[in-house]
């Protein structure tokens, strides 16, 4: 166990200066089910985090934040696919050059997405044209109340856009502890996005695309030892066709993008960079001048109500012009836990998820 009151300034990659009471790395299931009982009894908060890459941490947390660096990846295979059962401690992106060095491809347009396997799933993570679903097979969660072990097939997962089941139905006294991954020995690469067009489709590789999408991200996004940051920000609103066909008549290069049947995807950093956001900054917050859909911590100096102010002017405005509400990406977490973003930037007050 760490000392009372904790930074977790290097926990979370908005590198804010916020404290725990307690900070606990777990490295088995079982650890972790004794860590959460005993804290858990004696009346204290408890979450639990990998690496702190969608968190955005408002205030100290008045609790125990138990680190998931649960690890170890079993590998086999058949004739048709290669399959992974992957702890949910592994980091995301070690776990993809891993697939790479054992010659097992697919997972190469996922390079560099931070963040531990455990919290893949959560939100269906995404990046240029591929989404874990296509090579989920199942996840295993445990239920930390009676220490259970579940199952869900990829169909049980009800994955979509950034989300899944466990976003809502299972958030609270659950973990996810493995992923299991099916990659198929006959590999077709994924080359419908923006950069990675320009790729040969016939003499491409899976290391070709893997370096490309690096490039691509580092040129992009900022490094969060720089500029804290956590990502996108905010989700890519999903809308009807019938509210896009009335956008389309105010706003005719709106881009869009079809989404499913009747639904379609607008783009978050297109709204923001055309509502006529007169101010980027609030302090030491501001918006990404290579992407704005990624708010910074600029050197590192930025309060958690900085960010926060700033992220709800951009939510206001975005509102004004298009009629559209934001939905952040990062999760917020306050004092007791984790609250509803949404209804904290429009109306400002902090309700605990249930």
């Amino acid at each position: 166990m760490i000392k009372n009151r904790v930074s977790l300034k290097s926990l979370n990659t908005f590198s804010l200066r916020v404290y725990a009471d307690y900070v606990i790395k777990v490295y088995t299931e079982g650890d972790l089910l004794i860590f959460w009982n005993r804290f858990v009894q004696k009346g204290y908060s408890v979450l639990i985090l990998g690496r702190g890459s969608n968190v955005l941490f408002l205030e100290d947390y008045c609790g125990v934040i138990l680190l998931n660096r649960i690890k170890g990846i079993d590998l086999h295979e058949d004739k048709y696919y290669w399959y992974l059962h992957v702890c949910s401690g592994e980091l995301w992106h070690e776990l993809v050059v891993y697939s790479l060095k054992n010659n097992m491809p697919g997972l190469e347009n996922l390079a560099l997405i931070p963040g531990c396997v455990g919290a893949a799933p959560i939100q269906n993570i995404g990046a240029y044209g591929v989404e874990l679903q296509k090579f989920c097979e199942y996840v295993d969660i445990l239920n930390l109340d009676i220490g259970e072990k579940i199952r869900f097939t990829v169909d049980e997962c009800q994955f979509g856009y950034r989300y899944s089941i466990f976003m809502e139905q299972f958030k609270f006294n659950y973990v996810i502890v493995a992923v299991g991954l099916k990659l198929s020995k006959t590999w077709r690469p994924v080359l419908n996005y923006i950069g990675l067009d320009k790729l040969n489709i016939n003499s491409v590789t899976p290391v070709g695309i893997f370096n490309a999408v690096c490039i691509m991200r580092q040129y992009k996004l900022p490094d969060p030892l720089v500029f804290g940051n956590a990502g996108s920000f905010f989700k890519n609103p999903v809308i009807n066709c019938a509210l896009m066909d009335d956008l389309l008549n105010d706003y005719p290069d709106m881009p869009c993008f079809f989404y499913k049947q009747n639904l379609v995807k607008l783009s978050a950093g297109w709204l923001i960079e055309n509502c006529n956001l007169s101010v980027s900054t609030c302090g030491y917050a501001s918006i990404y001048k290579k992407q704005s859909l990624i708010l910074i911590n600029i050197n590192q100096q930025a309060t958690a109500g900085e960010i926060v102010t700033l992220a709800g002017r951009i939510y206001e405005k975005v509102m004004d012009y298009f009629h559209i509400s934001l939905e952040p990406e990062v999760r917020f977490i306050a004092d007791f836990g984790e609250i509803d973003s949404v209804q904290l930037l429009s109306t400002g007050k902090k309700v605990l998820r249930k």
